[in-house]
């Protein structure tokens, strides 16, 4: 099906980065907003742009009905949810397809499958995908998870079943605080996913966050486009990610890449989805999830491989197969992306909103990308994430984009009344 216009059902950063492959390809972007979002950088970007609603985003950009009456309107034959947001709903992926509107995403039974935790590692087992030994079962007395602990050995995470971005996660180290832990975890489950439902697995000890980048088409076709490294985390979110992931064996990416298309293949998956891995200091990895949609990461995977993944994502939405075959891949040099947030590092890194007061970042080139949806003088508001921009280079090999990272971070100066950027050495 011929895409000529596409609505997209976000906003700041992705909104911009979506419509920027857009106008390349010819294809028209429609943009929705809210009312804290009236002036912003992708409203002004997009060829139409339509409101929706309230600052809140249950009233906004989480309004599935809103979304569709623009599409509608707007005459849009395809949605990008980007990520985040009605990316990973299942309803709102079945809703388009019941309205004729081409859902840039995978199936809704594969957003299904891979949304739920316990589900996905079954599915995964079968598929001979490695997982971390645990219990995924529907007994959730708390004597069944307890027992369960004993006999796989502390220490254990306690997970929720559902959601992610460490929501519902905690990690036990003895018999003794089991069950404050998991009366903890259940409690921000139930807050956060209306589901208080937990499973067990196995603590990994000094683990590592490896990732890997997977697409796949209506013809069957799926490959993969190696690993990224998403290890330096603050309070299980995402800082600093690059790719390849460092250290890491020809052998043992080939096994990681052919384990996450197996993943992939298991639940019919179309479209751009990363299998997020766990992996040992002796390089064992084991799946954890599956995140059916574009990561906010994906630009380092671009850097080494010269694709433009948004772009992929238009064409095989459109029916077309994937654009190279798996040995067509290539992988040069290394990239690192940091994420720019609205947070004040003298309150524990707490968000922080108001007008961006200052603001000037290292200059654009094709080793280092700016992807922002603010400019000086656009308030950051405190309804969304407080991520409001990713600093991207690439270099011939790790140690020049390490260095690339950390001259380009010196350059870009933000200030606003209630936070700046800071920079930390490490």
């Amino acid at each position: 099906r011929n895409i000529t216009k596409v609505l997209i059902a976000n906003r700041g950063e992705i909104a911009c980065r979506v419509m920027r492959t857009a106008r390349k390809l010819g294809v028209q972007s429609v943009a929705v907003y809210s009312e804290a979002d009236r002036n912003s950088m992708h409203v002004d970007m997009a060829d139409e742009a339509y409101f929706i609603g309230p600052a809140p985003s249950q009233q906004s950009y989480l309004s599935m009905e809103k979304i569709i009456q623009v599409a509608k309107t707007s005459a849009a034959q395809a949605i990008h949810p980007g990520y985040g947001f009605l990316s990973e709903n299942m309803e709102f992926a079945e809703l388009c397809k019941e309205e004729g509107i081409i859902f840039i995403g995978p199936p809704s039974s594969a957003i299904r499958d891979m949304g739920i935790k316990s589900t996905s590692k079954s599915i995964m087992a079968a598929a001979g995908v490695p997982v971390v030994e645990g219990y995924h079962g529907e007994d959730q007395s708390d004597q069944c998870l307890k027992e369960h602990a004993g006999r796989i050995g502390y220490p254990v995470m306690i997970k929720a079943v559902r959601g992610g971005g460490g929501k519902g996660m905690r990690i036990v180290r003895s018999e003794q605080e089991f069950q404050e832990q998991l009366e903890s975890a259940r409690r921000e489950a139930k807050k956060s996913f209306s589901d208080d439902a937990v499973l067990i697995e196995k603590f990994v000890d000094t683990p590592r966050h490896v990732e890997v980048q997977v697409f796949g088409d209506h013809h069957g076709n799926a490959v993969y486009l190696f690993e990224r490294d998403c290890s330096v985390q603050r309070r299980h979110q995402k800082i600093i990610e690059e790719a390849p992931a460092p250290g890491i064996k020809p052998e043992v990416r080939k096994k990681l890449g052919e384990a996450a298309v197996r993943a992939a293949k298991a639940v019919n998956y179309v479209g751009a989805g990363t299998v997020e891995f766990i992996m040992d200091s002796k390089h064992n990895f084991y799946f954890m999830e599956m995140n059916t949609r574009l990561q906010v990461e994906h630009p380092v995977t671009e850097m080494i491989t010269g694709t433009d993944l948004v772009e992929w994502q238009l064409r095989i939405a459109a029916g077309e197969k994937i654009p190279l075959s798996q040995e067509e891949i290539p992988l040069q040099g290394h990239a690192f992306e940091a994420r720019i947030y609205a947070e004040d590092p003298n309150h524990n890194f707490m968000p922080g909103t108001g007008p961006l007061v200052h603001l000037s970042t290292p200059p654009a080139d094709p080793c280092t990308r700016i992807e922002t949806g603010v400019r000086q003088g656009d308030e950051v508001s405190v309804h969304y994430d407080p991520m409001i921009a990713k600093l991207v280079v690439w270099a011939a090999d790790r140690q020049a984009a390490l260095a690339k990272l950390r001259y380009s971070l010196r350059q870009y100066h933000i200030r606003s009344l209630h936070f700046h950027l800071a920079v930390e050495e490490d």
